[in-house]
Parts: structure tokens; C-alpha cells; sequence
């Protein structure tokens, strides 16, 4: 399913319930029960036979939400934290580095919560495959369980396994870490097991808010007036229709400005690649 697409909503199905931007959540389709959010409540019944990307109302008539495919860049933003994970930033910048491909074979240490492997698969499926090393046991099981649920295990292969100890083969090799004091012990280590070619990255992601702010004339400007922001909200009842046409309800004496948000996440991880030239 998530290295694949399909059109309509099915009994058992996996759908990503998408209310705000902050607010998503997985729902496996069973026809009896009941989603409930702030926003109302709503069948899974209903659901079956729409289509993926549907907007669908609650009963109680408070809102809606979207019924979205699975993906594997929603996955991340809705995957159950098991451990610290990465997110879209450094998997795509990991993703771009090695040169990841459909028919690559991929070999991962440390499936954690999976939201990697997700994407890996996508990546080089159909005739790729990746082979996943978990340590910790329960995590492994659970792992494996998502990905028969998924319907990756076609192009994913998990195994409990402690790779520190029993080792894998490997040509070139990406680590992920949250700290620079592991990335000095992680290329010093490397150093002194033959890799070469050892480099460091770290992906900031700034995001933009839009904001409503005043549309000056010309006389103001020039007598260095300056508009107060104000944040564009939404109405705090979600309609599913609305009796405006587009732009009856326009201010002329206003226009949609963005600004960086005061506060971002800074950092996820320190990316450390390097190369293993393969013995002759």
C-alpha cells in the first residue's frame, strides 16, 4: 500500500485522517466502528467506497476531515514513537546522497520506529529491497508487523539482529545521531576501520506562516508608516461549504504577507556518510 496507490477507500483499508496540519492520525478502516475527534464524529461505514482525498463531515455537524492515502511522508508524521526518528529533511537529503534508486539494495541498521524504512521502500521498490537490522527485540516484532500490514514485506526484509556484534558487509554507509560529541567517536571510528571520504551534514528546515497586514498607499509610505501583523486565522467552526464566491470577501485594503515562524525546530540529527573501498 504505500509503495503503491489505489483510488477507493475498502473495508480493512488504512487511511490517514487529516484535520489540521498538527493533527493526523491512523485509522484501519473496519465497517461497526466509529472515529472520534474534536471535530465530531464519523463511520468508518461512510467511509468505504470514497474515494482517497475526500472531505468528509461528522455527524455532530462540528466539522471535517480528509481521508488521505497512506504515504510514507505521512507515516512519518503519524508513526507511533518507539524511538527518535527522522524526519522528511534527512531522509530526503540521505535519500538524494546515496543515490537511492528503484533496484538498489539498501541494507539499515536500526529499523527503530520504521519511519526510514518506509521511505527507503517506496524509494527502491519495485525490484529493489531492504534489508533491516533491529537490536531490541519488541521493536523488531512490532516493526515486522507494520510491514506486513503495509504490504512491504515484498520489497522489506527485517531481522532481529544486533549488527554491532554480528556485523553485516557494506560498501558505503550513512549514520544518523543527535549529538556531536557521537559524530567525533563515529569518524574517528571509521577512520580507523578504512573508511574514507567521511563528511557531515545538518538539515535545517525553516517554515513561513502567511499573515494579513495592511496595504499601505503611497502618502503613508513615504511618511514611514508601518503596518501592524496580524495572524491570518481560520474560523474556529469548520464548514464544509461556504456561501462566499471567490473574492467577495477580500479586503482591497489588506495583503497576505509571510515571516519565518518565531520558532522552529532547529535540529533533528547530524547526517555522517562515508565510503568503504571494497577489497580486491
Amino acid at each position: 500500500m504505500f509503495h503503491e496507490y489505489k483510488n477507493v477507500i475498502e473495508d480493512g483499508d488504512l487511511v490517514v485522517v487529516y484535520s489540521t496540519p498538527e493533527t493526523m492520525s491512523t485509522v484501519a478502516v473496519r465497517k461497526g466502528e466509529v472515529f472520534n475527534n474534536r471535530f465530531g464524529s464519523f463511520r468508518h461505514a461512510d467511509m468505504i467506497g470514497l474515494k482517497y482525498g475526500t472531505r468528509i463531515q461528522s455527524h455532530t455537524g462540528r466539522g471535517f476531515v480528509y481521508l488521505l492515502h497512506p504515504t510514507p511522508a505521512l507515516w512519518t508524521q503519524v508513526v507511533p514513537h518507539r524511538t527518535q526518528i527522522l524526519y522528511l529533511p534527512d531522509i530526503s537529503f540521505i535519500s538524494l546522497y546515496l543515490d537511492l534508486k528503484p533496484g538498489k539494495v539498501v541494507i539499515e541498521s536500526g529499523t527503530g520506529s520504521g519511519s526510514f524504512s518506509h521511505s527507503i521502500a517506496r524509494t527502491v521498490a519495485p525490484s529493489g529491497h531492504l534489508y533491516t537490522f533491529e537490536y531490541h527485540e519488541p521493536r523488531a516484532t512490532t516493526a515486522k508487523r507494520e510491514f506486513e500490514e503495509h504490504k512491504l514485506t515484498d520489497v522489506v526484509t527485517i531481522e532481529h539482529r544486533d549488527v554491532i556484534s554480528d556485523g553485516f558487509g557494506r560498501t558505503n554507509i550513512a549514520d544518523a545521531v543527535p549529538c556531536i560529541e557521537q559524530v567525533q567517536r563515529t569518524a574517528l571510528a571509521l577512520n580507523e576501520h578504512g573508511f574514507a571520504e567521511i563528511r557531515m551534514f545538518e538539515c535545517l528546515a525553516k517554515d513561513y506562516e502567511f499573515r494579513t497586514v495592511p496595504l499601505l498607499d503611497i502618502d503613508q509610505a513615504i511618511q514611514g508608516k508601518k503596518g501592524n501583523f496580524k495572524s491570518a486565522k481560520s474560523d474556529k467552526k469548520r464548514k464544509l461549504e461556504t456561501d462566499d464566491k471567490p473574492g467577495e470577501s477580500e479586503d482591497p485594503t489588506t495583503m497576505i504577507a509571510t515571516k519565518p515562524m518565531d520558532q522552529v525546530r532547529g535540529h533533528t540529527s547530524y547526517l555522517t556518510f562515508a565510503i568503504l573501498a571494497p577489497v580486491e
